[in-house]
């Protein structure tokens, strides 16, 4: 069975060498989401949990493209790029995300854009 690859035009365009999500064997590998605002192309405002929302948003949009949800999230890493704001992003993770799914989190130098975090996961397809 080949690799699905899923491209949503709604969101900010990726660049050739990557797909939004890829989707093998009733899994989908969804690409790191930053907080960016479709319809402006630049980071959301209210700081870290603005950033936090928008990149749940986008990641639920690519993983609907792929025929998942967030509910079937197993795994997520989050890359943030100050551990001072993970009381901030876990608030609002918390609120959206309604279970509780296998999370990585790791403090990086520097991200696109100066975004302040970037989340992917892994999720099972809608049955």
């Amino acid at each position: 069975m080949p690799v699905q690859t899923i491209h949503v035009s709604a969101l900010p365009p990726n660049n050739a060498t990557y797909s939004q999500a890829a989707v093998l064997n009733g899994v989908v590998y969804a690409s790191g989401q930053l907080g960016v605002d479709p319809r402006t192309r630049e980071l959301a405002p209210g700081g870290i949990q603005g950033q936090t929302r928008q990149a749940l948003a986008n990641l639920q949009t690519v993983l609907e493209a792929a025929g998942s949800l967030l509910e079937l999230i197993a795994r997520v890493n989050i890359y943030i790029t100050d551990f001072g704001l993970l009381a901030g992003m876990n608030e609002l993770y918390g609120a959206v995300m309604t279970h509780p799914p296998a999370k990585t989190t790791v403090e990086v130098s520097r991200l696109d854009k100066g975004a302040l975090l970037e989340i992917e996961a892994v999720a099972g397809l809608r049955s």
